[in-house]
């Protein structure tokens, strides 16, 4: 097993993989491939935090991240991470790639000096590494709203500590899907279904904390 930066003649396999990955989990069908492949090139893309993970000479894992920051109450402004999609293929999964791909990953970013991440992201798979809810560490969106899957995650201790924060997401994270259904036309298509974790989605994805 290796773990190596993306190289653009792996867009299209790591795509196919999260199609597969990603297909009926949150809606019927998915998007996470075409907004993969978009987010390649934003500028706030980060090519040195973008990694796939080798089994056998197959890709088996895929993530990338973007820069997004925290400004706070006293106009503080601070540098953070968040990532997205992170894949490991359906066949490999349950098996401790993604925790290995994720902590290399994170490690990477302490390298190059950052101490936080935020993703949005099911509890249920993201409290096992160690990232807690936004709420936890004072950080929110506008109006005091603190979202359930705005999971947050120091890379250093007491990084976020003494201050109230203002989650700014990177416009990269604001899909224009215009060109999905052409993307989308050349890869294999599946049978949209309904599944119990669309449901969650959409629990997790309209919950807030409240106190």
């Amino acid at each position: 097993m290796i773990i190596r930066n993306e190289k653009p003649e792996d867009y299209r396999v790591v795509e196919e993989m999260i199609k597969k990955a990603f297909w009926n989990l949150a809606v019927p069908g998915c998007n996470e491939h075409y907004f993969a492949h978009q987010v390649r090139k934003s500028e706030d893309y980060i090519p040195e935090l973008d990694f796939v993970m080798e089994e056998n000479g197959q890709i088996i894992g895929h993530i990338l991240y973007v820069k997004a920051k925290l400004v706070a109450t006293d106009g503080t402004e601070k540098k953070i991470l968040s990532f997205g999609p992170f894949t490991i293929h359906p066949d490999y999964q349950r098996k401790g790639y993604g925790r290995k791909l994720l902590y290399h990953s994170l490690e990477a970013a302490k390298e190059m000096g950052y101490d936080t991440v935020a993703i949005y992201g099911n509890p249920e798979n993201y409290a096992c590494y160690g990232f807690k809810n936004c709420k936890r560490y004072n950080v929110c969106l506008d109006d005091d709203v603190y979202p359930v899957a705005l999971m947050v995650k120091e890379l250093k201790e007491n990084a976020l500590s003494g201050k109230k924060w203002k989650y700014i997401e990177s416009p990269a994270h604001q899909m224009d899907e215009s060109g999905f259904e052409e993307f989308d036309s050349t890869f294999e298509q599946m049978e949209k279904k309904y599944s119990y974790t669309q449901e969650l989605f959409y629990i997790y994805s309209r919950s807030n904390v409240l106190r």
